[in-house]
């Protein structure tokens, strides 16, 4: 396990350009709706051409982060509004509302490239991920191990975060926009991992769920949480849509 973030910088101009422009929209330096600087004024900052420039932004427009208007410029994008049956859960808050005291034990955290564990072929187009493993506990007791990645073509920041006291799953929603997420839930036995980690006999039942969100058509991370299933439950609350769908 480290201690510290892997040290990885944006390999291209283009990265670099990217992903400085994104943080200061995520920061909030940059809000909805105020004008970006132009190719021109990036170029020369940059010391770069307007084709470099070009691709980081056409980037940044294709994850819906800013929008582009040959008349009005490049602004900010309005945030989209978005829903899901089941929301992205917030396990701390999950625990403390039962009473419990709540616990995060980071177990592995590395670098992977693609075709990695979980993402079989393709891995392939994802590019590197940073891979945390770690374990959430109620009053001591582990509840939930959970493996995620996090792509760093999509996520370039999340190379710095630390994530030694912090999971990487409420970092990802206070510093990251998702558009759409999909999620996979299934009854499964304890595996060998999971009865380690877990201190489950084989073969206890346990609930699995795979996430996966993505930002525009750039998936940001996938992560596979694997519950005990007799200390936890996951709730959702759902209707019909306005139109009746």
């Amino acid at each position: 396990m480290h201690d510290h973030a892997p040290d990885v910088r944006p390999a291209t101009l283009h990265a670099r350009i990217r992903a400085e422009v994104e943080a200061r929209i995520l920061s909030g330096e940059w809000k909805p709706g105020d004008r970006l600087p132009t190719e021109t004024e990036l170029m020369a900052r940059y010391g770069c051409s307007r084709m470099t420039v070009n691709k980081a932004m056409a980037s940044l427009a294709a994850t819906g982060l800013i929008s582009r208007n040959r008349r009005a410029g490049t602004v900010v994008a309005r945030p989209r509004v978005h829903s899901a049956v089941l929301n992205i859960p917030d396990i701390r808050a999950d625990i403390e509302a039962r009473g419990a005291v709540y616990g995060y034990r980071p177990l592995l955290d590395e670098l992977r490239p693609p075709c990695c564990v979980h993402l079989g072929a393709e891995g392939h187009h994802l590019g590197q991920s940073r891979f945390v493993r770690s374990v959430h506990l109620a009053d001591d007791s582990p509840v939930l191990i959970e493996d995620r990645h996090i792509f760093l073509d999509a996520v370039p920041d999340a190379a710095f975060a630390d994530f030694h006291g912090e999971p990487p799953g409420p970092w990802l929603l206070g510093h990251v926009p998702w558009t759409k997420a999909e999620h996979r839930i299934a009854a499964i036995a304890a595996d060998a991992m999971a009865t380690r980690a877990l201190k489950v006999s084989s073969g206890t039942p346990c609930l699995l769920v795979e996430r996966r969100t993505w930002r525009g058509e750039e998936t940001l991370t996938i992560a596979r949480q694997v519950f005990r299933g007799d200390a936890f439950d996951l709730t959702a609350r759902f209707g019909p849509t306005p139109s009746g769908g």
